[in-house]
């Protein structure tokens, strides 16, 4: 029987399956190879070293996320679902969102280069319109429900058995009505 040729397409699956399975700690060319059925040397000659796999597992993990929190998006409140959507892959995917959460990010010296490279540009008109607050009023409602969310969605992944979703959301909530009450203090 002829041997199944591996192709850099079943490397980058493997890897991210085993990412998802266990973590970025067992990203080992050996578990690699084990996972599909084969040597180390077809892993070795599709990367120069562990960091460009690494990388290569990272984006797909990137498109991975993105995928999921479309398809959990209520479109009849973009911004609570997908606060929600990140709570739920935290808790269904702890391993892909600590790689999503946890990767190095490049050229962010402020709050709003990470706002500016991680949300949607149109989100704060969106929450501008819906609350009928100004632009900059949404953005810092975001920004401060971008980092609530992103920690508590830490917490979530890192916590074993685990903490309700319900009760994350229900603290989301909680926070998302005192950063509005906030802005809505301190108009502009």
């Amino acid at each position: 029987m002829p041997k199944q040729r591996i192709t850099k397409e079943m490397v980058i699956d493997a890897a991210f399956e085993l990412v998802r399975r266990s973590g970025m700690e067992q990203l080992m060319v050996k578990n690699i190879a084990e996972k599909t059925g084969c040597s180390v040397q077809p892993i070795y000659s599709y990367f120069e070293n562990m960091d460009e796999l690494r990388r290569e597992v990272t984006d797909k993990i990137r498109n991975y996320i993105q995928d999921y929190i479309s398809a959990h998006i209520d479109t009849r409140d973009v911004f609570a679902s997908t606060g929600r959507a990140y709570i739920d892959l935290a808790k269904e995917e702890p391993h892909l969102f600590k790689v999503f959460i946890l990767h190095q990010r490049n050229n962010i010296s402020s709050l709003d280069d990470l706002y500016q490279s991680e949300t949607n540009p149109q989100m704060a008109e969106l929450i501008a319109e819906k609350l009928k607050i100004s632009i900059s009023q949404a953005k810092k409602l975001h920004i401060n429900m971008l980092i609530y969310t992103i920690g508590t969605g830490t917490i979530l992944s890192v916590t074993t058995p685990g903490i309700s979703a319900d009760e994350i959301c229900e603290q989301q909530e909680t926070a998302y009505k005192a950063f509005l009450n906030h802005i809505m203090q301190h108009k502009e």
